[in-house]
């Protein structure tokens, strides 16, 4: 049983609920996979499903087991989603379709790359407070005393300081799926998630 996907974000929005609440919600567009792969325990070691992303030129296109040869070329993601078995119904080159694996109200953890932010200092990075702005106090937006150890010329490993932000995969768990278009192939998840819009997320059902 399939239990995720791959998608990719599109963007925040809102609806209204059956109550006539305002509800912030991600859009997770999954159009455009097919199956390219099934691999088995027998065969692999492991039991899964691998899907592919047609690029946007060729989605227009009828798929053609010769696509499966260049994969670089007629697609732009490959990825796998792991299951306990393989089901007979899932073949190569079938489009993958969402709507059967969620459905509204269902609870999921959605896993993606934060964006990047460069290099950052403390203050923005680890929500340092800084140095207070009056007394002639020096001490800015700097980190202060990085600690006893600094005089043998080492740092304690973790230390929060300066440095590269962002680009870590982050998961969000608890989600709420609000709506599922099954035209479109887009669903509606509660709440905020990591990512820019474009980037890819994997959706998994929680339990």
């Amino acid at each position: 049983m399939v239990n995720g996907f791959w998608g990719r974000k599109v963007g925040m929005t809102q609806v209204f609920s059956e109550d006539n609440k305002v509800v912030p919600v991600t859009a997770v567009d999954a159009s455009g996979w097919v199956v390219s792969q099934i691999k088995t325990h027998a065969k692999d070691g492991y039991n899964a499903i691998q899907v592919a992303y047609i690029r946007e030129k060729h989605q227009s296109a009828q798929f053609h087991e010769d696509w499966l040869k260049q994969k670089s070329k007629h697609f732009r993601w490959v990825k796998e989603i792991l299951v306990d078995l393989v089901s007979d119904d899932i073949l190569v080159g079938q489009s993958f379709d969402l709507s059967t694996i969620v459905k509204a109200k269902d609870i999921v953890n959605v896993m993606g790359t934060t964006k990047g932010c460069g290099f950052a200092g403390v203050m923005r990075r680890h929500k340092f407070t800084g140095g207070v702005a009056s007394h002639g106090s020096m001490l800015g937006r700097r980190p202060g005393s990085i600690s006893f150890m600094r005089s043998q010329g080492k740092v304690i490993k973790g230390k929060k300081m300066a440095g590269h932000m962002g680009v870590t995969r982050k998961t969000v768990r608890g989600l709420e799926v609000v709506q599922v278009v099954p035209q479109d192939n887009l669903i509606l998840i509660k709440g905020a998630m990591a990512g820019k819009p474009g980037d890819l997320v994997y959706v998994r059902k929680n339990g």
